[in-house]
């Protein structure tokens, strides 16, 4: 077994550009109206889509893909609809993950792992690129999002597009089960499974780096600090309430046992604080 403090792996934060939305759909009945306020205005906040870069000895790995760069515009993926709900801005281009990944003069046929937390829209946008890696995904959030493609469906947060180009490409799928939980991918980081709560099954990545400690990768199973509480503060998009406080609550007793920050899914004020890859890293 290769030694945490002799390998050095070291974390990249990429930047992948920002997402507005309705605020009632990352805080649930944030703008509600009331007898003084009968129409109380409905809010645009801004966030941001990040990935993170695992530079480790037994192989690189990817948390999530943010944005596919054919998401927005005339003949983007993305249905009128969702770029009008949820448009994403990437400014400079070197936000796109192909590019930042090429700042670091990493290429995808060198990530051997890539995590996808969930397959929204923002996460799993370019997971067509890595051909060569193992996507380790929730199984129920890949069976549902199959069957979303085999409807023909593509108004919410998994785009038809999307997910037929992983099919064309042949990816190489290998799914965390019900009651799969700590698995080590390699030495110093492990896969958590948050089940389901803002989709149909999530997963994170707690990630053991010798000088800055336990990382909690919680993606969007837990949105910002405002989600996170206490209380705790559902998102609007969610598809089991009961399933994603359970997830929070889960994520704040593993963050307590093994004293990890947790790094939320969209919060603006925490991932301004983040070393982005283009300042350093994370050891």
């Amino acid at each position: 077994m290769v030694n945490i403090n002799q390998v050095r792996p070291k974390l990249y934060v990429m930047d992948n550009g920002k997402i507005k939305m309705d605020k009632n759909l990352m805080i649930a009945s944030s703008n509600t109206a009331n007898i003084d306020y009968p129409n109380a205005p409905n809010e645009m906040i801004e966030f941001p889509v990040y990935t993170v870069l695992i530079d480790h000895p037994e192989g690189k790995i990817l948390f999530d893909t943010a944005c596919n760069p054919n998401s927005m515009g005339p003949q983007g993926r993305w249905p009128e609809g969702v770029q009008k709900g949820t448009p994403w801005t990437v400014a400079p281009e070197e936000c796109y993950l192909h590019n930042r990944l090429e700042q670091l003069n990493v290429r995808p046929e060198d990530i051997k792992y890539v995590v996808a937390s969930h397959l929204h829209l923002d996460h799993a946008g370019c997971l067509e690129w890595f051909t060569n890696a193992t996507i380790i995904v929730h199984d129920d959030e890949l069976n549902g999002a199959l069957r979303i493609f085999a409807r023909n469906q593509s108004e919410g947060a998994y785009i038809w597009a999307d997910i037929n180009a992983w099919i064309k490409n042949n990816l190489q799928f290998e799914t965390i089960k019900e009651n799969d939980d700590n698995l080590e991918l390699v030495n110093g980081v492990k896969v958590l499974n948050f089940g389901s709560g803002h989709a149909f099954g999530l997963i994170g990545l707690q990630v053991d780096m010798p000088e800055t400690g336990s990382i909690i990768l919680a993606s969007d199973a837990i949105y910002n600090a405002e989600s996170y509480g206490p209380p705790i503060k559902p998102p609007g998009i969610i598809y089991d309430s009961l399933g994603w406080g359970r997830a929070v609550e889960k994520i704040r007793r593993v963050a307590k046992e093994t004293n990890s920050d947790v790094w939320f899914g969209h919060d603006a004020d925490q991932f301004s604080k983040l070393t982005k890859s283009t300042e350093g890293y994370y050891e």
